[in-house]
């Protein structure tokens, strides 16, 4: 196994989680559609733990706008632009792993 194609796993293998990350992340802003749940739930104090600093850092940068939080929205683009960077590396690099298994 070439290291090229060791990377290209790695690179798919942190893309795949970016992915799921993103349906947690979808499932956390969904969830405070809903006021009244009670976070100290172990499953959404989880999903809560797992997202929340992530977010955090969008709502810094981008203030509440009329008690809306509009933050997850630059957090889903930025998370998408990642997943298409790692996608791309790991296309560049299974293509450099299959000329190179040819030569």
């Amino acid at each position: 196994m070439s290291t090229s194609s060791i990377i290209a796993n790695i690179l798919a293998v942190l893309g795949q989680t970016l992915f799921i990350y993103s349906y947690i992340l979808i499932i956390r802003v969904l969830l405070t559609w809903f006021p009244n749940l009670d976070w100290s739930n172990p499953v959404l104090s989880s999903i809560s733990a797992i997202t929340d600093p992530y977010l955090n850092l969008f709502r810094g940068i981008i203030p509440a706008i009329g008690g809306i939080d509009i933050s997850p929205i630059l957090a889903f683009v930025v998370l998408n632009f990642a997943e298409n960077i790692l996608r791309s590396l790991t296309y560049t690099f299974l293509n450099s792993s299959i000329i190179n298994n040819l030569s």
